[in-house]
């Protein structure tokens, strides 16, 4: 287990984040110890100063220091024990979805873990939702996974972030229209993350007109109401976008 020094008080735009107003500074604060966490500058595993040491270094408040520990830990981000102090919890405790941690892992570099598991989670999800959406989508359901595909099909490759928009627009739609609520939380839970990974998996598509066939046959086999048709679509389409990831991530390493 390491120790990690700090130098100097933490700054935001090159001025002290102790000038800030109090909620400022609380709130700055954690976004730094998150991106110091993050991309690896405070490492896993390793131990944090004490608070006195930590209030006097970062010029900060013992309250706003303490305030920002308790998120950090909420975050499972560190852990705080009697004697032993305060370390850095390992990747895997953190809760990624969180939007100040993903901001930080997407600002970092990509992260090949979080968006497998992401894949995985949407493999398991979305079929599901696409069938049942084709059991029980109502007529402004519809229009509303229409109006997505449509924006899509405008966007096309001309405008990676509102092609990527539409993407996410068109699979929350129809995760909506599925009318199970804990799909619908999920989606709303995961909402940042799947921008994440549509704007990576956007830039590395070799073909937007063969992405748009695929979302156009989700579509169809839920406007037709075939729930079997809907899901095996909604399989293919999660299928192309693991190997588009895949991809985008064996770039991004070379």
């Amino acid at each position: 287990m390491t120790d990690i020094r700090i130098g100097s008080a933490l700054t935001e735009n090159g001025n002290p984040i102790a000038a800030h107003g109090k909620r400022s500074v609380r709130e700055a604060l954690l976004r730094q110890f998150v991106e110091k966490i993050v991309s690896g500058e405070f490492a896993e595993n390793a131990t944090l100063p004490n608070e006195a040491e930590l209030t006097q270094q970062l010029s900060v408040s013992r309250t706003s220091l303490r305030e920002t520990m308790q998120y950090l830990s909420a975050l499972g981000m560190i852990r705080s024990r009697t004697r032993a102090g305060t370390t850095v919890l390992p990747r895997e405790n953190w809760n990624y979805l969180d939007p100040l941690v993903l901001d930080a892992v997407l600002k970092f570099g990509t992260d090949e873990r979080f968006y497998v598991s992401l894949i995985e989670a949407r493999q398991l999800l979305e079929p599901a939702a696409a069938a049942l959406a084709a059991a029980h989508a109502g007529a402004r359901d519809l229009l509303h996974i229409s109006n997505a595909l449509e924006e899509m099909v405008e966007a096309n490759s001309r405008d990676n972030e509102a092609w990527s928009r539409a993407d996410l627009d068109f699979h929350t739609a129809i995760i909506n229209a599925s009318g199970n609520w804990v799909y619908r939380q999920f989606a709303t839970a995961i909402r940042a993350a799947l921008l994440a990974s549509f704007r990576l998996t956007n830039r590395a598509s070799q073909s937007h007109e063969n992405a748009i066939m695929k979302h156009r046959a989700v579509f169809d086999a839920i406007r037709l109401r075939e729930p079997e048709a809907a899901r095996q679509a909604m399989m293919r389409l999660i299928d192309v976008a693991r190997d588009e990831i895949t991809e985008a991530l064996r770039k991004a390493k070379s």
